[in-house]
């Protein structure tokens, strides 16, 4: 019989239901007279792994800011959790259970493989800036208790050996692999990854979609990932969204969407 999901701090999440967590709706975005996004629409279910995809200029990475609050949409609406949001900001966005990695890694780069991770706990500690400062009393409670989860964390994606390193030292894969556990300590409801593969060999890349793999199905965690890599997403995805040139052309399983036609002229061009 499977273990009932657990989230990073050994507490039981529900199981997965189906429901709708986040709804985009006819959504269009432009920068000047540039049309990024135009008219999008599709949802994501609580605990599936929902796979954006399309061509280089799609508009992927585009509409995953808008999902994360970093775009706002000038048309259409992003409901999440069943409250529609309105000019959703970044902090905003990660206070309310959602975590973003990058396309480029964004760590800071002196700081070791263990303060990097730390980083996501920011929004979960309660004691004031003083207490922090001072590392003392309530705050080194606290502290310990918060380090307690990132050294879980670290034990999951199996970085114990770099764990006092600057990332900045890291072979890029493994600095991917530090940029998870620092959104996996937000302990996101909704983790959204852009190009989590990019850049990586093939033994990187089948340790990374293990770790995705067990992120959903242990800790329950809703994923919705960019991936240009279509072995990955066929086989990590129970649903795709195809956009190109802004537009959504396709969406259902992976097995429908490699049989769609557009999908296909999209990725291997229109024969003339």
């Amino acid at each position: 019989m499977n273990a009932e999901p657990m989230n990073v701090t050994g507490t039981p999440i529900p199981a997965k239901k189906g429901e709708i967590l986040l709804s985009v709706e006819n959504v269009s975005l432009r920068f000047g007279g540039v049309k990024a996004i135009s008219g999008v629409s599709f949802d994501i279910r609580k605990g599936e792994v929902r796979a954006i995809i399309g061509p280089n200029g799609a508009g992927k990475t585009s509409m995953l800011n808008c999902i994360n609050g970093f775009y706002h949409p000038q048309e259409g609406q992003i409901t999440y959790k069943g409250v529609r949001r309105v000019r959703m900001k970044p902090h905003q966005a990660a206070a309310a259970g959602i975590a973003r990695t990058f396309q480029n890694v964004a760590l800071f780069k002196g700081m070791s493989t263990l303060d990097n991770i730390m980083t996501g706990r920011t929004l979960k500690m309660r004691r004031g800036f003083f207490w922090q400062a001072l590392r003392q009393g309530p705050a080194m409670a606290e502290e310990i208790e918060h380090r307690k989860v990132v050294e879980d964390i670290i034990d999951f994606l199996q970085i114990e050996h770099i764990r006092k390193l600057p990332v900045g030292k890291l072979p890029y894969g493994l600095q991917k692999r530090v940029e998870l556990g620092r959104a996996l300590a937000m302990e996101p409801e909704l983790l959204l990854l852009d190009e989590p593969m990019a850049g990586m060999n093939l033994e990187e890349k089948e340790d990374m979609c293990r770790f995705i793999l067990d992120v959903n199905n242990q800790f329950g965690t809703t994923i919705a990932l960019i991936e240009h890599d279509m072995g990955v997403v066929m086989d990590l995805s129970d649903r795709v969204v195809v956009l190109e040139y802004g537009r959504k052309i396709a969406d259902g399983t992976p097995d429908e969407v490699k049989q769609n036609q557009k999908v296909i002229d999209a990725y291997l061009g229109v024969a003339h």
